[in-house]
């Protein structure tokens, strides 16, 4: 059974870096994309960036673009978000979550037809501010 537990949320101020961690369990990550979500209050989730192990690589949403990078390490099945120049726009609660790849052909399709509600992790809250 997969599950997905996000870590590495906090407080950090303008400018700062966060690195945000999603472990994998119970299937081989090698199988699935992974999109990072992400739900500020007052606003619909929205999909921040995704992966998928082919040449259907990566995506990212415009807002993060060139400030936050996803990556996997497959010898830890975990999937990793690297958040750089934070902004107080960023404060939001971080999800992780799966899809399988027959599902979805781009990753980017993650954000708009989200996956079943089991394939999500718990969340982990970013505060951005001074």
């Amino acid at each position: 059974q997969l599950q997905l537990v996000e870590s590495g949320g906090g407080l950090v101020q303008p400018g700062g870096s966060l690195l945000l961690s999603c472990a994998v369990s119970g299937v081989l990550m090698d199988f699935y994309a992974i999109a990072w979500f992400r739900h500020a209050p007052g606003k619909e989730r929205e999909g921040v960036a995704c992966n998928k192990d082919d040449y259907h690589t990566e995506y990212y949403t415009d807002s993060v673009q060139g400030r936050f990078t996803i990556s996997r390490d497959f010898s830890k099945n975990t999937v990793y978000l690297q958040m750089n120049n934070l902004k107080p726009e960023d404060t939001a609660v971080y999800y992780c979550a799966a899809g399988h790849t027959t599902e979805y052909r781009y990753c980017k399709e993650m954000f708009a037809r989200q996956p079943r509600d089991d394939y999500w992790g718990q969340g982990t809250q970013v505060t951005v501010s001074s």
